[in-house]
């Protein structure tokens, strides 16, 4: 079975073809990434508008490549899934007006996809990832432990009450004069720094939620800049270390309640899933692999090409669905916001095909 998935929820225009293989484990025929990094890069983040603008001026280019690349047509597909929600609402209707173009061409099914389901079901198709299994999902937009109990079953167990891991990683940046995107900027920048140097506060540690909360971390490291100003460069570095370190442990021990939390309400996870872009950080990734040593499970993390947006979890994520018979209508409405509790599964759905 081939799908075509494509992402334009942010800032990235992909589009891939992945094949089912029929056991819980998939292949990438492609994977094509466009990233915008360059035209956002001068505002210090992401513009809408000129999200949604090169979206539709590349959307075509990308999935030709994509097709051309995994050496297949589009009347070869068997679905057509496109993200349509959450992200940023000029963009997701990009995407999803052209899968809807395409199958209804092709009278091939769509299947609009949500955007964070295909990052919670991509360790199924790089690791055939059994469920249930504990998923946590932090980017630039997202911060949230989540049970995956299976395709359309998801329990969120905790999420960030104001901003995003990612977020926190970009206002850091650019409070310190870092360039864009700024997650990456602070880990190279904490690598000659000392995290010991300032005691910034880790929020929420100690709660029996696994709820997070940057928005303090955030200021407190603002008002020891000011504190200091001006800044040497191993102030910065110093800073960067610091405020890494501090986010790190909050991360440990928002696991340790997400984790516990898991085996109440589920039982024991078949293993801790890291998605999205700040899973790519070393510091942080010392942290997961900790939170699922002390509870006896496997740490799993896609490449770093599959953490972060990309067509491939798309497509995969239209696979599952697919082969349950969940399939969408062509006036399905794009979504800016879609919690992932309120995606719907198999058991839900009004499909009578059943699978194993």
């Amino acid at each position: 079975m081939l799908v075509l998935g494509i992402e334009t929820t942010c800032d990235e225009t992909a589009a891939a073809v992945v094949e089912w293989r029929g056991d819980a484990r998939g292949g990438i025929l492609s994977n094509v990434i466009l990233s915008q990094t360059a035209e956002h890069e001068v505002f210090g983040g992401v513009v809408p508008e000129i999200a949604a603008r090169a979206h539709v001026e590349a959307i075509d280019h990308v999935i030709a490549k994509a097709l051309a690349d995994a050496g297949q047509s589009l009347d070869r597909m068997d679905g057509i899934a496109a993200a349509a929600g959450p992200g940023l609402i000029g963009g997701v209707i990009v995407g999803l007006t052209t899968a809807k173009a395409m199958a209804l061409v092709t009278e091939k099914p769509l299947i609009a996809v949500n955007h964070l389901e295909a990052h919670a079901l991509t360790a199924r198709l790089t690791d055939g990832t059994p469920f249930p299994y504990c998923l946590f999902l932090a980017s630039g937009g997202h911060t949230q432990v989540v049970a995956v109990r299976g395709v359309g079953d998801y329990v969120r167990l905790g999420t960030t009450m104001d901003d995003a891991i990612g977020e926190a990683f970009d206002k850091t940046a650019k409070l310190l004069g870092l360039g864009y995107p700024g997650g990456p900027q602070v880990e190279q920048e904490a690598k000659r720094g000392n995290p010991s140097r300032f005691a910034l506060p880790r929020p929420m540690l100690g709660r029996d939620d696994a709820n997070f909360s940057l928005s303090g971390l955030k200021t407190a490291l603002r008002l020891e800049a000011e504190r200091i100003a001006p800044l040497s460069d191993q102030d910065v570095a110093d800073l960067c270390a610091s405020f890494q370190q501090a986010v790190a442990d909050v991360v440990l021990d928002r696991l340790r309640a997400g984790l516990k939390m898991f085996r109440e309400r589920t039982g024991a996870p078949t293993a801790l899933v890291a998605a999205g872009g700040v899973a790519a950080n070393q510091t942080i990734r010392k942290a997961l692999h900790r939170a699922a040593f002390e509870v006896g499970t496997a740490l799993v993390v896609p490449p770093p090409e599959l953490c972060t947006d990309n067509g491939a979890m798309i497509a995969w994520a239209g696979a599952e669905r697919l082969w349950l018979g969940l399939t969408d209508p062509l006036d399905f409405m794009p979504r800016a916001r879609w919690p992932l509790e309120e995606v719907r599964g198999w058991d839900k759905a009004a499909a009578t095909i059943q699978r194993k």
